[in-house]
Protein backbone atom coordinates (compact mmCIF):
# COMPACT_ATOMS: atom_id res chain seq x y z
CA UNK A 1 0.00 0.00 0.00
CA UNK A 2 2.72 2.57 0.75
CA UNK A 3 4.11 2.33 -2.63
CA UNK A 4 0.90 2.98 -4.39
CA UNK A 5 -0.24 -0.16 -5.71
CA UNK A 6 -3.35 -1.59 -5.18
CA UNK A 7 -5.11 -4.44 -6.86
CA UNK A 8 -8.57 -5.27 -8.67
CA UNK A 9 -9.96 -8.70 -7.47
CA UNK A 10 -12.51 -10.98 -8.95
CA UNK A 11 -12.77 -13.57 -6.50
CA UNK A 12 -9.81 -15.99 -6.26
CA UNK A 13 -9.66 -15.96 -10.15
CA UNK A 14 -8.28 -13.05 -11.16
CA UNK A 15 -5.80 -9.91 -9.10
CA UNK A 16 -4.88 -7.23 -11.09
CA UNK A 17 -2.52 -4.72 -9.68
CA UNK A 18 -2.63 -1.35 -10.56
CA UNK A 19 -0.58 2.31 -9.26
CA UNK A 20 -3.21 4.51 -7.73
CA UNK A 21 -0.97 7.62 -9.16
CA UNK A 22 -1.88 5.94 -12.22
CA UNK A 23 -5.17 5.29 -12.37
CA UNK A 24 -5.84 8.54 -11.56
CA UNK A 25 -3.95 10.29 -14.29
CA UNK A 26 -5.99 7.43 -16.14
CA UNK A 27 -9.06 9.20 -15.40
CA UNK A 28 -7.82 12.85 -16.00
CA UNK A 29 -6.86 11.99 -19.29
CA UNK A 30 -10.35 10.38 -20.25
CA UNK A 31 -12.14 13.46 -19.11
CA UNK A 32 -9.70 15.63 -21.23
CA UNK A 33 -10.29 13.38 -24.57
CA UNK A 34 -14.20 13.74 -23.76
CA UNK A 35 -13.87 17.49 -23.19
CA UNK A 36 -11.98 17.56 -26.75
CA UNK A 37 -14.08 15.45 -28.10
CA UNK A 38 -17.48 17.29 -27.31
CA UNK A 39 -15.39 20.75 -28.46
CA UNK A 40 -14.70 18.85 -31.47
CA UNK A 41 -18.30 18.38 -32.21
CA UNK A 42 -19.84 21.76 -30.91
CA UNK A 43 -17.44 24.39 -32.37
CA UNK A 44 -17.43 25.76 -35.42
CA UNK A 45 -20.62 26.03 -38.28
CA UNK A 46 -22.68 23.14 -37.69
CA UNK A 47 -21.54 22.35 -34.25
CA UNK A 48 -23.92 20.38 -32.24
CA UNK A 49 -25.68 22.05 -29.64
CA UNK A 50 -25.77 19.89 -25.98
CA UNK A 51 -29.84 19.03 -26.71
CA UNK A 52 -28.57 18.13 -30.41
CA UNK A 53 -26.02 15.43 -28.56
CA UNK A 54 -28.44 14.27 -26.40
CA UNK A 55 -30.71 13.51 -28.87
CA UNK A 56 -28.73 12.09 -30.80
CA UNK A 57 -27.76 9.62 -27.78
CA UNK A 58 -31.70 8.94 -27.45
CA UNK A 59 -31.71 7.71 -31.25
CA UNK A 60 -33.91 10.68 -31.61
CA UNK A 61 -31.08 12.88 -34.03
CA UNK A 62 -32.34 15.13 -36.66
CA UNK A 63 -30.98 15.45 -40.08
CA UNK A 64 -28.41 17.91 -39.10
CA UNK A 65 -26.96 16.07 -36.31
CA UNK A 66 -27.33 12.51 -38.20
CA UNK A 67 -24.82 14.44 -41.04
CA UNK A 68 -22.33 15.73 -38.83
CA UNK A 69 -21.98 12.93 -36.75
CA UNK A 70 -22.12 10.49 -39.48
CA UNK A 71 -20.17 12.04 -42.37
CA UNK A 72 -18.33 15.06 -41.27
CA UNK A 73 -17.49 15.46 -37.51
CA UNK A 74 -17.82 11.74 -36.47
CA UNK A 75 -15.49 9.75 -38.54
CA UNK A 76 -13.11 12.55 -38.21
CA UNK A 77 -13.13 11.96 -34.61
CA UNK A 78 -13.37 8.53 -34.29
CA UNK A 79 -10.29 8.29 -36.22
CA UNK A 80 -7.95 10.76 -34.95
CA UNK A 81 -8.55 9.30 -31.20
CA UNK A 82 -8.03 5.63 -32.81
CA UNK A 83 -5.09 6.60 -34.60
CA UNK A 84 -3.85 8.64 -31.49
CA UNK A 85 -4.03 5.62 -29.08
CA UNK A 86 -2.24 2.96 -31.69
CA UNK A 87 0.26 5.85 -31.93
CA UNK A 88 1.01 6.18 -28.25
CA UNK A 89 1.01 2.36 -28.04
CA UNK A 90 3.49 1.69 -30.67
CA UNK A 91 5.89 4.11 -29.39
CA UNK A 92 5.71 2.58 -25.72
CA UNK A 93 6.37 -0.77 -27.06
CA UNK A 94 8.92 0.25 -29.39
CA UNK A 95 11.01 2.64 -26.08
CA UNK A 96 10.48 0.06 -23.58
CA UNK A 97 12.26 -3.05 -25.95
CA UNK A 98 14.75 -0.63 -27.38
CA UNK A 99 15.64 1.27 -23.97
CA UNK A 100 15.98 4.32 -26.33
CA UNK A 101 13.96 6.65 -25.44
CA UNK A 102 14.06 8.69 -28.42
CA UNK A 103 12.99 6.18 -30.24
CA UNK A 104 9.54 5.33 -32.42
CA UNK A 105 8.65 3.68 -35.49
CA UNK A 106 8.91 7.19 -37.23
CA UNK A 107 12.64 6.56 -36.32
CA UNK A 108 13.09 3.49 -38.35
CA UNK A 109 11.59 4.71 -41.11
CA UNK A 110 8.10 3.55 -41.11
CA UNK A 111 6.21 7.13 -41.47
CA UNK A 112 8.61 8.12 -44.18
CA UNK A 113 8.10 4.39 -46.19
CA UNK A 114 4.49 4.90 -45.51
CA UNK A 115 4.62 8.49 -47.48
CA UNK A 116 6.94 6.74 -49.87
CA UNK A 117 4.51 4.23 -51.14
CA UNK A 118 1.61 6.56 -51.65
CA UNK A 119 3.89 8.59 -53.51
CA UNK A 120 4.96 5.67 -55.97
CA UNK A 121 1.82 4.00 -56.25
CA UNK A 122 0.16 7.37 -57.01
CA UNK A 123 2.26 8.76 -59.98
CA UNK A 124 2.70 4.91 -61.29
CA UNK A 125 -0.91 4.23 -61.27
CA UNK A 126 -2.87 7.36 -60.63
CA UNK A 127 -6.31 6.44 -59.41
CA UNK A 128 -6.07 2.55 -59.22
CA UNK A 129 -4.83 2.00 -55.76
CA UNK A 130 -6.27 3.77 -52.73
CA UNK A 131 -3.83 5.77 -50.71
CA UNK A 132 -4.55 3.30 -47.55
CA UNK A 133 -3.02 0.34 -49.42
CA UNK A 134 -0.54 2.16 -50.98
CA UNK A 135 0.92 3.18 -47.57
CA UNK A 136 0.67 -0.26 -45.79
CA UNK A 137 3.02 -1.61 -48.90
CA UNK A 138 5.29 1.27 -48.23
CA UNK A 139 5.20 0.75 -44.69
CA UNK A 140 5.98 -2.68 -44.80
CA UNK A 141 8.78 -2.46 -47.70
CA UNK A 142 10.81 -0.18 -45.44
CA UNK A 143 10.14 -2.14 -42.41
CA UNK A 144 11.66 -5.21 -44.28
CA UNK A 145 14.47 -3.23 -45.86
CA UNK A 146 15.47 -2.69 -42.08
CA UNK A 147 14.82 -6.02 -40.99
CA UNK A 148 17.27 -7.36 -43.82
CA UNK A 149 20.18 -4.41 -43.60
CA UNK A 150 20.47 -4.83 -39.87
CA UNK A 151 21.74 -8.03 -40.79
CA UNK A 152 20.37 -9.58 -37.19
CA UNK A 153 16.96 -8.56 -37.72
CA UNK A 154 15.15 -6.70 -34.71
CA UNK A 155 17.74 -8.20 -32.06
CA UNK A 156 19.71 -5.30 -31.98
CA UNK A 157 18.13 -1.89 -30.75
CA UNK A 158 21.54 -0.06 -31.99
CA UNK A 159 21.58 -1.22 -35.30
CA UNK A 160 17.78 -1.20 -36.13
CA UNK A 161 17.80 2.36 -35.35
CA UNK A 162 20.82 3.51 -37.74
CA UNK A 163 19.59 1.29 -40.10
CA UNK A 164 16.14 2.90 -40.29
CA UNK A 165 17.66 6.33 -40.18
CA UNK A 166 18.94 5.41 -43.40
CA UNK A 167 15.83 3.69 -44.66
CA UNK A 168 13.86 6.59 -43.47
CA UNK A 169 16.17 9.49 -45.93
CA UNK A 170 15.75 7.40 -48.82
CA UNK A 171 12.07 7.14 -48.48
CA UNK A 172 11.89 10.47 -47.78
CA UNK A 173 14.20 11.54 -51.05
CA UNK A 174 11.61 9.11 -52.99
CA UNK A 175 8.69 11.08 -51.59
CA UNK A 176 10.44 14.40 -52.52
CA UNK A 177 11.04 13.34 -56.33
CA UNK A 178 7.50 12.07 -56.79
CA UNK A 179 6.06 15.51 -55.37
CA UNK A 180 8.33 17.37 -57.39
CA UNK A 181 7.66 15.76 -60.45
CA UNK A 182 3.92 15.70 -60.32
CA UNK A 183 1.45 18.07 -61.30
CA UNK A 184 0.68 21.07 -58.97
CA UNK A 185 -2.91 19.56 -58.01
CA UNK A 186 -2.01 15.97 -57.69
CA UNK A 187 1.38 17.16 -55.80
CA UNK A 188 -0.68 19.36 -53.20
CA UNK A 189 -3.13 16.82 -51.94
CA UNK A 190 -0.38 13.83 -51.95
CA UNK A 191 1.75 16.71 -49.69
CA UNK A 192 -1.13 16.81 -47.26
CA UNK A 193 -1.44 13.06 -47.24
CA UNK A 194 2.23 12.65 -46.75
CA UNK A 195 2.47 14.57 -43.83
CA UNK A 196 -0.43 13.24 -42.09
CA UNK A 197 -4.00 14.53 -42.01
CA UNK A 198 -7.61 13.76 -40.47
CA UNK A 199 -9.53 15.62 -43.05
CA UNK A 200 -12.50 13.63 -45.44
CA UNK A 201 -12.38 10.74 -43.10
CA UNK A 202 -15.24 8.52 -43.00
CA UNK A 203 -16.99 5.59 -41.24
CA UNK A 204 -15.06 3.20 -43.53
CA UNK A 205 -11.68 4.32 -42.21
CA UNK A 206 -12.77 4.25 -38.47
CA UNK A 207 -14.14 0.41 -39.15
CA UNK A 208 -10.47 -0.01 -40.50
CA UNK A 209 -8.52 1.43 -37.21
CA UNK A 210 -10.88 0.04 -35.23
CA UNK A 211 -10.79 -3.91 -36.32
CA UNK A 212 -6.73 -2.88 -35.95
CA UNK A 213 -7.41 -2.29 -32.24
CA UNK A 214 -9.58 -5.01 -31.35
CA UNK A 215 -6.76 -7.22 -33.13
CA UNK A 216 -3.74 -5.91 -31.88
CA UNK A 217 -4.92 -4.44 -28.27
CA UNK A 218 -5.42 -7.38 -26.95
CA UNK A 219 -1.95 -9.06 -28.30
CA UNK A 220 -0.17 -6.12 -26.64
CA UNK A 221 -1.71 -6.92 -23.45
CA UNK A 222 -0.96 -10.38 -23.50
CA UNK A 223 2.73 -9.19 -23.56
CA UNK A 224 2.32 -6.50 -21.27
CA UNK A 225 4.51 -9.00 -18.44
CA UNK A 226 7.21 -9.61 -20.29
CA UNK A 227 7.43 -5.60 -21.02
CA UNK A 228 7.59 -5.28 -17.18
CA UNK A 229 11.25 -6.36 -16.89
CA UNK A 230 12.48 -5.55 -20.41
CA UNK A 231 13.88 -2.72 -19.31
CA UNK A 232 16.44 -4.06 -16.95
CA UNK A 233 18.64 -6.09 -19.48
CA UNK A 234 18.69 -9.03 -20.96
CA UNK A 235 20.47 -11.32 -18.33
CA UNK A 236 17.95 -10.42 -15.60
CA UNK A 237 15.15 -10.12 -18.14
CA UNK A 238 15.91 -13.50 -19.47
CA UNK A 239 16.89 -15.27 -15.71
CA UNK A 240 13.02 -13.80 -14.98
CA UNK A 241 11.31 -15.67 -18.03
CA UNK A 242 10.70 -13.07 -20.25
CA UNK A 243 12.97 -13.98 -23.27
CA UNK A 244 14.36 -10.50 -23.83
CA UNK A 245 15.38 -11.57 -28.09
CA UNK A 246 11.60 -13.04 -28.44
CA UNK A 247 9.96 -10.46 -26.54
CA UNK A 248 11.86 -7.55 -28.48
CA UNK A 249 10.79 -8.94 -31.69
CA UNK A 250 7.25 -9.74 -30.82
CA UNK A 251 7.04 -5.80 -29.31
CA UNK A 252 8.37 -3.96 -32.27
CA UNK A 253 6.14 -6.08 -34.60
CA UNK A 254 3.11 -4.80 -32.87
CA UNK A 255 4.66 -1.61 -32.83
CA UNK A 256 5.06 -1.80 -36.95
CA UNK A 257 1.52 -3.18 -37.02
CA UNK A 258 0.18 -0.59 -34.76
CA UNK A 259 2.20 2.37 -36.29
CA UNK A 260 1.20 1.22 -40.26
CA UNK A 261 -2.87 0.60 -39.14
CA UNK A 262 -2.46 4.15 -38.03
CA UNK A 263 -0.97 5.54 -41.29
CA UNK A 264 -3.30 3.53 -43.45
CA UNK A 265 -5.82 5.71 -41.96
CA UNK A 266 -4.74 9.02 -41.64
CA UNK A 267 -0.99 9.27 -42.91
CA UNK A 268 2.44 9.49 -41.17
CA UNK A 269 1.25 11.61 -38.22
CA UNK A 270 4.37 12.21 -36.59
CA UNK A 271 6.11 12.50 -32.96
CA UNK A 272 2.88 11.25 -31.28
CA UNK A 273 4.54 7.60 -30.74
CA UNK A 274 7.66 9.97 -29.96
CA UNK A 275 5.55 11.51 -27.76
CA UNK A 276 3.20 10.21 -25.93
CA UNK A 277 4.87 7.32 -23.96
CA UNK A 278 7.43 10.29 -22.40
CA UNK A 279 4.37 12.32 -21.10
CA UNK A 280 2.87 9.38 -19.66
CA UNK A 281 5.79 8.56 -17.81
CA UNK A 282 5.84 11.98 -17.13
CA UNK A 283 2.78 12.54 -15.51
CA UNK A 284 2.59 9.18 -14.07
CA UNK A 285 6.11 8.61 -12.33
CA UNK A 286 5.87 5.05 -12.83
CA UNK A 287 8.28 2.49 -14.09
CA UNK A 288 7.56 0.57 -17.03
CA UNK A 289 6.26 1.16 -20.38
CA UNK A 290 2.78 2.64 -19.35
CA UNK A 291 1.16 1.61 -21.64
CA UNK A 292 -2.98 2.19 -21.69
CA UNK A 293 -1.59 5.93 -20.42
CA UNK A 294 0.72 6.28 -23.24
CA UNK A 295 -2.40 5.07 -25.16
CA UNK A 296 -4.80 7.74 -24.07
CA UNK A 297 -2.24 10.52 -24.19
CA UNK A 298 -1.62 9.93 -27.77
CA UNK A 299 -5.22 9.97 -28.16
CA UNK A 300 -5.42 13.20 -26.30
CA UNK A 301 -2.32 14.89 -28.72
CA UNK A 302 -3.94 13.86 -32.19
CA UNK A 303 -7.09 14.90 -30.88
CA UNK A 304 -6.03 18.21 -29.40
CA UNK A 305 -3.98 19.00 -32.93
CA UNK A 306 -6.76 18.23 -34.91
CA UNK A 307 -9.06 20.55 -33.06
CA UNK A 308 -6.65 23.35 -33.20
CA UNK A 309 -6.25 22.41 -36.69
CA UNK A 310 -10.04 23.05 -37.31
CA UNK A 311 -10.56 26.29 -35.34
CA UNK A 312 -6.97 28.27 -34.89
CA UNK A 313 -7.15 30.81 -37.88
CA UNK A 314 -3.28 30.58 -38.90
CA UNK A 315 -3.28 26.66 -38.47
CA UNK A 316 -6.94 26.36 -40.13
CA UNK A 317 -7.29 23.53 -43.18
CA UNK A 318 -3.76 22.66 -42.26
CA UNK A 319 -2.84 19.09 -42.14
CA UNK A 320 -3.22 17.94 -38.53
CA UNK A 321 0.47 16.39 -39.18
CA UNK A 322 1.97 20.02 -39.40
CA UNK A 323 0.83 21.01 -35.92
CA UNK A 324 2.23 17.37 -34.52
CA UNK A 325 5.58 18.05 -36.00
CA UNK A 326 5.82 21.80 -34.94
CA UNK A 327 5.17 20.79 -31.37
CA UNK A 328 6.94 17.47 -31.63
CA UNK A 329 10.07 19.11 -32.61
CA UNK A 330 9.93 21.11 -29.79
CA UNK A 331 9.39 19.24 -27.17
CA UNK A 332 12.53 16.93 -28.68
CA UNK A 333 14.38 19.96 -28.66
CA UNK A 334 13.38 20.27 -24.82
CA UNK A 335 14.39 16.34 -24.21
CA UNK A 336 17.48 17.17 -25.65
CA UNK A 337 18.14 20.01 -23.25
CA UNK A 338 17.21 18.77 -20.04
CA UNK A 339 19.28 15.47 -21.01
CA UNK A 340 22.06 17.09 -21.72
CA UNK A 341 21.78 19.31 -18.98
CA UNK A 342 21.35 16.41 -16.62
CA UNK A 343 24.94 14.57 -18.06
CA UNK A 344 27.31 17.85 -17.84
Amino acid sequence: MRSGRRWVRAGTVLAVPYQVRTARVLTALALVLVALAAATLALGDLGLSPADALAALRGDAGTKTTFVLERIRGPRLLVGAGVGVALGLSGALFQTVTRNPLGSPDVIGLGAGAGAGVAVFTLLVPGSVPAPVGAVVGAVAAIGLVYLATGTGFSSPARLIVTGIGVAAMATAVTQYVVAVMLRDQGAELAAYVVGSLGSRSMEHVAQIAVALVVLVPCVAMLAHRLAVADMGDPLTDALGARSAQTRTLAIVLSVLLSAAAVAVSGPITFVALAAPHVARMLTRAPGPNLAAAAVTGAVLVVGADLLVQHVPFLEGLPVGVVTGGLGGLYLGYLLTTGWKRTR
